[in-house]
C-alpha cells in the first residue's frame, strides 16, 4: 500500500452519526484504492494506455480520469458561489493522468485532499442543479450529499472495469477493488468498506 490507510474515519457528532463524514470516508477510501493501485500495482506508464481486448476503446488511464472527473466537477461547483449548477457531461479528455503514473498519483492524491477539505465547508443537503444529456437535455434538482455518494459509487463501477483490464495484463488486485460497499457488506468482507456501520 502507498503509505498508511486514510486517517479519516466516520465521525460521530454526539449521539448522531455525521452522514457527510461517512460519505467523505467512503469517497476517500474509494479514491485511495485507485491511488494504491497506481502506486503499488502498476509499474509502467504503458499499462495506463494499453487498450482492453474485452472493453473496446477502454484503458486503465481513461477510467481513472473519468471517475476522478466526477469528483472534481462536483467539488469545483460546490466550492464556488451559488447557484450550484453543474454537469457531469463536461469532459476533459487526454489528460496527463491517463498516460503517466506520476501524474495519476498526483491527480488522485489531490482529489483525496480536496474531498477532505470540502467536508467542513459543504452541507449534506446543499441544493444543487444537475444538467445532463441522456441523450435528451435533462435538469435534476439534487444535493451535495447525494452527488458525493454518486461520485464514489460511480468510481467503484469504473474500478470494476479497471479490474477487467488489469486481469488482461496479468495484474492482481485486492479482493475489494471494484466492488460496491453493499456487495462487500453482503459478503461479510473485512475490507474497510465491507463493515456495516449501523
Amino acid at each position: 500500500m502507498s503509505g498508511p490507510p486514510s486517517t479519516l474515519t466516520p465521525v460521530e457528532s454526539g449521539d448522531h452519526p455525521d452522514p457527510l463524514a461517512h460519505l467523505v470516508f467512503v469517497s476517500t477510501t474509494v479514491l485511495r484504492q485507485a491511488l494504491d493501485f497506481v502506486t503499488d500495482v502498476l509499474t509502467d506508464d504503458d499499462q495506463l494506455t494499453r487498450q482492453s481486448k474485452s472493453l473496446p476503446g477502454s484503458t486503465i488511464g481513461k477510467h481513472l480520469r473519468h471517475a476522478r472527473d466526477h469528483f472534481i466537477l462536483l467539488l469545483d461547483c460546490v466550492g464556488g458561489d451559488g447557484p450550484y449548477i453543474f454537469s457531469y457531461d463536461t469532459r476533459t479528455r487526454n489528460t496527463p493522468m491517463e498516460s503517466s503514473l506520476s501524474e495519476a498519483r498526483i491527480a488522485l492524491a489531490d482529489t483525496i485532499s480536496r474531498v477532505k477539505a470540502a467536508a467542513p465547508l459543504a452541507k449534506l443537503d446543499q441544493p444543487m442543479t444537475l444538467n445532463a444529456i441522456t441523450p435528451f437535455p435533462q435538469t435534476f434538482e439534487t444535493t451535495f450529499g447525494r452527488e458525493l455518494w454518486f461520485a464514489g459509487l460511480h468510481a467503484v463501477h469504473h474500478w470494476s472495469m479497471i479490474r477487467v483490464i488489469a486481469s488482461e495484463q496479468g495484474l492482481m488486485l485486492p479482493d475489494d477493488f471494484g466492488f460496491a460497499p453493499s456487495t462487500l457488506v453482503y459478503k461479510g468482507s473485512d475490507a474497510p468498506l465491507g463493515k456495516a456501520k449501523i
